[in-house]
């Protein structure tokens, strides 16, 4: 089922993906936060509908639709030994500042939270490039 939230008027369009950050101090006052601030912070979210209500929104300072999301499989990497379709695992920032490595955003990024409980859905059957030496996987999870 659809979760519903609110996008900028620039965003709000189907099939648009975003990393949900969670909300900022000016979203404590707002009237519309209980319908804005209902997703998981540091999961990925594709928009389904765009509804025609529009809300002004003071963190972006625009006017925002009201959009149905879905969540949806971010890319991540993993322990080469816990990637297994179907289970669950905890991932973080990794403590990593080889921004070199073609890896980084999916293991050290910002769009990552500091640690979240992820479901693999799909793996990547090539072992992930590591810099540092870690052996691991490029999955797909949600």
């Amino acid at each position: 089922m659809p979760e519903i939230t609110l996008l900028a008027v620039d965003e709000a369009h189907e099939n648009f993906e975003f990393v949900y950050q969670g909300g900022a101090p000016v979203c404590r006052t707002c009237p519309y936060r209980h319908a804005c601030l209902t997703l998981e912070a540091g999961r990925r979210y594709a928009v389904v509908k765009v509804r025609a209500v529009t809300h002004p929104c003071a963190l972006q300072e625009t006017d925002a639709h009201v959009v149905e999301v879905k969540p949806v499989p971010r890319p991540l990497v993993v322990d080469a030994r816990s990637a297994v379709v179907g289970s669950q695992v905890e991932v973080g920032r990794y403590p990593c500042r080889r921004l070199d490595c073609p890896n980084w955003s999916i293991c050290a990024g910002p769009t990552l939270p500091p640690k979240q409980r992820f479901r693999i859905e799909s793996i990547v059957d090539e072992p992930a490039e590591c810099k540092i030496g870690r052996t691991l996987k490029r999955v797909d999870a949600l």
